[in-house]
């Protein structure tokens, strides 16, 4: 999807634009970081050092966004990502909220929103609310199953019990230890956030140990229409945090395009289903040409200060750096997701199943239990 989007940007602006009386050429520079931190810094530095790029947009986990961004920020280049929760994007990096800092900028719901809408979701559903939680040994692990900022404070104020059983490695083969905590906690209720690889290897395993929890909220695993796609009937009535979908009321600040026209392009370009990052990875591109536009010059002082006072209506809607919750950081809203069959390429479709935080976007059902 990246590529979709980055081609429809470089199209966009092969002419360049217009600013302040003089013509600026736009070029637009890929790097992978391969989902590898060390990787990642690596490029980083690359676009800053070799290649002396006016600023820096960055998307995924915070295996990408903090190691690139703290190049950025020794470097003292602008820098906008996304795609990752705040939290491990900003305390992961040593943010102090007091402060911030100085160079590097991020757009994003946090995990004060992702658990309201789990919970909302949940509440939705007749459970003795016992969770079980999935927190791996990474960066995003950690901080959602943090007991002070992540899950478990969160879970206990909103009535839930949390059965942490502890972190484990990404690729982990055998979930037995997790899947006998959770039996024993008598847990209704599973969340976490877990790599696609993941999930199916512990879901397989939990149904093969007779395991089948009334309700399993994941982040990140349950993203993708194909990872529902691997998992066949079993992946029917998995839920979600929904960032962006086709549904959403918003349109580009570039090009016009709705939700549903950016997502319906994408499929009938690529002939794959429309994915919850193509919005965002759009939306990057919007905040950093409004953020050029407003600098009026690549002056990275005045780059960086067009960024901290900027707000936005983009397609994943409204970006504004003025608000907080911490410097550096803007805020988007989320819904709540569960996974229907369909008439779509993969057959399954992510269908809104709670707006409550943000009831702009309209559902199409309400939540339900899974079955075995």
């Amino acid at each position: 999807a990246d590529d979709y989007v980055l081609e429809a940007i470089r199209a966009r602006f092969s002419a360049g634009i217009e600013n302040n009386g003089r013509a600026w050429a736009i070029e637009i520079i890929a790097k992978d970081s391969q989902s590898n931190p060390n990787r990642a810094a690596e490029v980083a530095s690359e676009l800053i050092l070799d290649d002396e790029v006016d600023i820096i947009v960055a998307a995924a986990t915070p295996d990408t966004v903090n190691p690139v961004s703290d190049q950025a920020e020794i470097n003292d280049v602008p820098w906008i990502t996304t795609d990752c929760p705040w939290q491990p994007y900003f305390f992961g990096r040593g943010g102090n909220p007091a402060e911030g800092f100085r160079s590097t900028y991020h757009f994003f719901w946090g995990l004060e929103d992702i658990i309201p809408q789990f919970v909302a979701m949940w509440n939705g559903l007749e459970t003795n609310k016992s969770v079980g939680g999935l927190f791996p040994n990474d960066g995003d692990g950690n901080v959602w199953g943090d007991t002070t900022v992540g899950f478990p404070p969160a879970l206990t104020a909103a009535g839930y019990t949390l059965t942490d059983p502890g972190r484990y490695e990404n690729l982990n083969q055998d979930f037995t230890a997790q899947i006998a905590a959770f039996k024993a906690a008598k847990a209704e209720i599973i969340t976490g956030v877990v790599i696609p690889p993941d999930f199916p290897t512990f879901w397989k395993q939990a149904k093969q140990q007779g395991f089948v929890p009334k309700a399993a909220s994941i982040g990140k695993a349950l993203l993708f229409p194909e990872s529902i796609q691997a998992l066949g009937k079993d992946g029917i009535g998995l839920s979600s945090e929904v960032w962006w979908s086709p549904n959403h009321p918003y349109s580009s600040s570039l090009t016009g395009t709705s939700a549903k026209e950016l997502a319906d392009a994408y499929t009938a370009s690529s002939g794959a289903q429309w994915t919850q990052p193509i919005g965002f990875a759009h939306a990057l591109f919007e905040v950093a040409i409004a953020t050029l536009v407003a600098a009026g010059s690549t002056d990275k002082t005045a780059i960086r200060d067009a960024i901290k006072t900027m707000k936005i209506d983009t397609i994943v809607g409204t970006v504004d750096f003025t608000t907080g919750p911490v410097p550096n950081v803007a805020k988007t809203a989320l819904c709540g997701g569960q996974w229907r069959e369909a008439d779509t390429p993969t057959g399954y479709d992510l269908v809104i199943v709670d707006n409550s935080l943000n009831p702009g976007v309209p559902t199409g059902g309400t939540i339900e239990p899974i079955t075995a």
